[in-house]
């Protein structure tokens, strides 16, 4: 969870270009960012894959007004709402987009090519029909916000007494990378999101860097058999509870514009 989702992004900067607060060659090169390049297939009019730019002109001629993000893990369809075709492959992907104002969603893949010591990530990303549906489980910012705080408490209680996220060189360097991650930019959303939503998602960060850190360093103090089922059962709904304010965070935006705030 230390980097965010690709869903994120292109739902984030999506949403900055629908409202006419970036420029399309922004907005595309905040998306792709250090991949090689972003295609999306299946689109309405569309005989095959084309580039990003087109992309979003062709989803708002088609009505969409706002892009939401879905997280989904095993057991939890979080920010889907179907069908089952969609939700299944939104699943395989840990991610997807969901279009407000036109039935249609994004999902993800990805594909690494060349040799070894310069591989290129390219992304298709597949337009298929959703449910237009209230998605499932997405909490309200206050509610993400709540939420985080309580689990971040819990959870860092729990891994301290096993010794698990206190010290060591992998911590330290996650840590290290963390901050000037934070300090070299503060743009943790595109143009035109709250601030509440900004700050839900760098502590939904924040929460993913513990996540992170506890299974990087390994078994950590965790010597038997009952801490490590401990720790295991304390990161499973901090991670949950993470996913669920990076939703919040990235369809604030859309959720907004529906209550009239914009």
């Amino acid at each position: 969870m230390l980097s965010e989702p690709r869903s994120g992004q292109l739902a984030a900067w999506g949403n900055a270009l629908l409202a006419g607060l970036v420029s399309p060659d922004d907005a595309v090169l905040a998306i792709v960012g250090d991949d090689a390049v972003h295609r999306v297939e299946g689109l309405p009019g569309e005989t095959g894959p084309v580039g990003l730019t087109l992309a979003l002109g062709r989803l708002r001629a088609l009505g969409v007004t706002g892009l939401r993000v879905a997280l989904p893990a095993p057991g939890h369809p979080l920010g889907l709402s179907g069908p089952p075709a969609f939700n299944a492959r939104a699943l395989e992907a840990e991610e997807a987009v969901v279009c407000h104002g036109s039935a249609l969603g994004l999902v993800p893949e990805v594909y690494e090519a060349g040799p070894e010591g310069d591989v290129h990530v390219e992304v298709v990303w597949h337009c298929l029909a959703v449910r237009e549906a209230p998605p499932a489980d997405v909490p309200s910012l206050g509610e993400a916000e709540r939420e985080l705080a309580e689990a971040l408490r819990d959870a860092t209680a729990v891994l301290s007494r096993l010794d698990v996220a206190g010290s060591g060189p992998v911590a330290e360097a996650a840590v290290d990378a963390y901050r000037a991650r934070a300090e070299r930019g503060r743009e943790v959303l595109a143009p035109g999101y709250p601030p509440r939503a900004v700050r839900v998602l760098e502590l939904a960060q924040r929460v993913g860097l513990l996540i992170s850190v506890a299974y990087e360093n390994g078994h950590g103090g965790a010597v038997s058999a009952s801490e490590m089922a401990a720790r295991a059962e304390a990161l499973r709904p901090v991670e949950r509870t993470a996913r669920r304010a990076q939703v919040a965070a990235y369809n604030a935006f859309v959720e907004e514009r529906e209550r009239g705030v914009r």
